[in-house]
């Protein structure tokens, strides 16, 4: 029998629709518009740019070699200039034009050339791991571009960057409803910033504001929370707030937040305390056993199963036993809520915030010294405003209406219990 041969055809990727524009539409935009398209196009970006001085020119001079008149003014030659495409310097003759008076500048030449300001492309460039002083190398190379210092990408990246941390600092919060509250500190070097990361109503996460701190205590933490409510954080209507079980950050979330917050002690920090206290042979196994009671679905059944494992580690570590009551209600809240089938692999740690930290490390970690703590500030901020845009909603947002309806539950029974004690 002759041997079969199926011919396979390679599969194409596509990467998405290709945007054409008409040259209609091109004229139709706006000069700052046209400038952003003739600098994302390098290859073209020099004809274009002569292009546009030239149809300014002509504008202002009329078309070369004719006949003047009912013209605002004269060519004059052209000076040495220069424009900025993709981030470098690259160098152009600019055409002059004179009136019998004066000479008359082009409107378009300062936009091309650039305002000083530092280039997004270079700010992102170095945010994503190309060094200051690496920077003329690695950039994309342009036919004789004029290449930048170390010291010039530094400078322009401090611009840059405290331009970012002004923005972070100053967004208002009020547009947007709130349902939970993320807490956790990311390191940089021997100092300790404390991430805020809001969780809206739909279910998309949002960067509210950092504060730099020593440890993790009441005295920084309470006033950092309370400039997110002047800012616009609205919790009037209830707020699950997850944190990792830090003494300083629960009782600053108790003294601003006071009887709107109900605080969800992340079950995976709760879990490797009490097995840190246990020989290494028993750790696995207490690990899952932990993890396995902490699963059920009720809160009935979660706390049963717990007060079991408690009793067992009363005769084997009492310190674990110790470790494992305390604060053991709290790690059951989304159980006490009736959510915690629904929403529990979101809020159930604090590895939402987690994992943003590990996209600010990705961004930050070639930082070879953290010199100040403005540089730290600039650094975190710029990295928060990259990384949220691409950060996923929560898993089991469709149900966040849930959530939003047991803690207007269970916060109005407290305030109704508080009520009854205060006239007893």
């Amino acid at each position: 029998m002759g041997s079969f041969i199926r011919k396979v055809r390679k599969r194409k990727r596509c990467l998405g629709e290709v945007q054409v524009l008409r040259h209609d539409e091109y004229e139709g935009l706006e000069l700052s518009a046209k400038v952003e398209l003739i600098r994302s196009l390098i290859p073209l970006g020099l004809m274009h740019v002569q292009m546009l001085l030239e149809e300014e020119v002509e504008a202002l001079a009329g078309r070369r070699y004719a006949r003047a008149g009912g013209t605002a003014g004269t060519r004059h030659g052209s000076n040495p200039g220069t424009v900025m495409l993709d981030g470098q310097k690259v160098p152009i003759r600019v055409p002059r034009v004179r009136s019998e008076q004066a000479e008359i500048p082009l409107r378009s030449y300062p936009a091309l050339h650039g305002t000083g300001e530092a280039d997004e492309a270079l700010l992102r460039r170095v945010l994503y791991g190309i060094s200051c002083r690496n920077y003329e190398t690695a950039a994309r190379a342009i036919p004789g571009a004029i290449g930048l210092s170390s010291s010039t990408v530094s400078r322009s990246f401090v611009t840059a960057s405290a331009a970012k941390l002004k923005e972070f600092q100053e967004r208002d919060l009020s547009g947007e409803s709130y349902v939970a509250l993320f807490l956790d500190g990311k390191s940089f070097a021997d100092a300790l910033l404390v991430i805020a990361l809001g969780v809206t109503a739909d279910g998309r996460k949002r960067f509210l504001g950092f504060v730099e701190t020593d440890t993790e205590n009441d005295r920084v933490l309470a006033p950092f929370l309370r400039t997110l409510v002047e800012r616009g954080l609205d919790f009037s209507q209830g707020l699950l707030v997850v944190i990792d079980g830090g003494k300083g950050l629960r009782s600053a979330v108790r003294s601003v937040f006071q009887k709107k917050a109900l605080v969800q002690r992340c079950m995976w920090h709760k879990r490797e305390n009490v097995v840190s206290h246990l020989a290494k042979s028993e750790q696995a196994s207490w690990r899952g056993r932990l993890q396995h009671a902490y699963d059920r679905p009720t809160y009935a059944e979660a706390k049963a199963a717990l007060t079991t494992l408690h009793g067992e580690l009363e005769d084997r570590n009492q310190s674990a036993a110790a470790s494992l009551a305390e604060g053991l209600e709290e790690t059951l809240t989304l159980h006490r809520l009736g959510v915690y089938a629904l929403l529990g692999r979101s809020f159930k740690t604090t590895n939402c915030i987690e994992s943003a930290n590990a996209l600010v490390e990705e961004r930050c970690a070639k930082v070879d010294a953290w010199k100040t703590s403005n540089q730290r500030h600039r650094w975190l901020a710029t990295a928060l405003l990259d990384i949220e845009p691409r950060l996923r909603r929560v898993k089991g947002h469709r149900h966040l209406p849930a959530l939003i309806t047991a803690l207007r539950r269970a916060l109005n029974i407290k305030e109704q219990l508080n009520q009854v004690e205060e006239a007893a």
